[in-house]
């Protein structure tokens, strides 16, 4: 079958409850509908299952994860085969005991997982406890054939960082997703809360900007507050968004409800601009070879060592 040039994706912003069971239905309601405007394929938030846990460190928190394949994917595996819509699924995968990973499986429109992204960059800030969950991914920074071409998943804390996206596109995605659970703390969100949502939404324009791909940031809604953990919990910001490969951004959700988000992709948009903006061919790539170090200690470099 030709692929599809021109195409509808679906971003599923939804506020996550205490009960995952409620979370996968709902999920699942949303993503039907999603396919029924239209979308061929469709992103859930990060860690949808369940609310937001990493607030604080609490073993029993291992109990939400699952394996790959497992419960998640195959409930949403049958609704992309019913569908035919491709999924991108995030999960608390449990690859064995005591090791975890922050996962998103690649659900393609037969219903087969095609694919499955490791989260890389694991936070360790205030309410972002990530390091003790998570076991940072082995698998590098991919991209997937489904059947609406090559697209990347990448996991929230990922979408700081240009070398992801770059090795993404790289791969010859068209599109980079980039499910995610950001928000602001209630006691700072006065003073940091606009310059910290700019810089969310400006960094991931960047990445569709310098690799001249189409960018989908999905994220939760709602305030979080864990039993047990520390300050006032999360207000999650909403604000999913499509943006094209020049950063102009066609569809956009509200920071505080529920919403399916649906945009178009045109793969022939790509074409334009790269030939427009070439940035992949300027590349000096006999030049990059520091990227491989951790930073460039010139006063160490110097120094003769016998």
């Amino acid at each position: 079958m030709p692929q599809e040039r021109r195409f509808q994706v679906a971003l599923i912003q939804m506020v996550c409850s205490p009960d995952p069971e409620d979370n996968l239905r709902r999920a699942c309601a949303r993503v039907e509908e999603a396919a029924d405007r239209g979308a061929r394929i469709v992103c859930l938030p990060e860690l949808f299952r369940s609310q937001y846990f990493c607030q604080r460190e609490d073993h029993t928190s291992f109990d939400l994860a699952e394996p790959v394949p497992g419960p998640t994917t195959e409930a949403l595996g049958k609704i992309a085969r019913q569908k035919k819509v491709a999924i991108i699924s995030p999960v608390f995968e449990r690859r064995a005991a005591g090791l975890y990973h922050n996962s998103a499986a690649i659900i393609d429109a037969d219903g087969q997982v095609v694919g499955l992204y490791r989260k890389m960059h694991i936070p360790d800030d205030p309410a972002y406890y990530e390091k003790f969950y998570f076991t940072p991914g082995d698998l590098g920074f991919p991209a997937f054939e489904t059947s609406v071409g090559r697209i990347g998943a990448l996991i929230c804390w990922d979408q700081w960082y240009p070398e992801g996206a770059r090795l993404v596109a790289l791969q010859g995605a068209n599109i980079l997703f980039y499910p995610t659970a950001i928000g602001w703390h209630p006691d700072e969100k006065e003073q940091y809360g606009a310059a910290q949502h700019d810089a969310w939404r400006t960094i991931q324009r960047a990445h569709a900007i310098a690799n001249g791909v189409y960018v989908a940031a999905v994220n939760r809604v709602g305030h979080e507050k864990l039993p047990g953990a520390a300050g006032q919990g999360i207000e999650f910001w909403g604000s999913s968004f499509l943006s094209d490969p020049f950063g102009v951004v066609l569809a956009e959700a509200g920071v505080d409800g529920e919403e399916i988000l649906v945009g178009e992709v045109d793969l022939e948009r790509v074409e334009e601009v790269r030939r427009d903006w070439p940035f992949l061919r300027d590349r000096r790539i006999d030049a990059y070879g520091g990227l491989d170090q951790r930073f460039l200690d010139k006063a160490l470099s110097d120094l003769e060592i016998e």
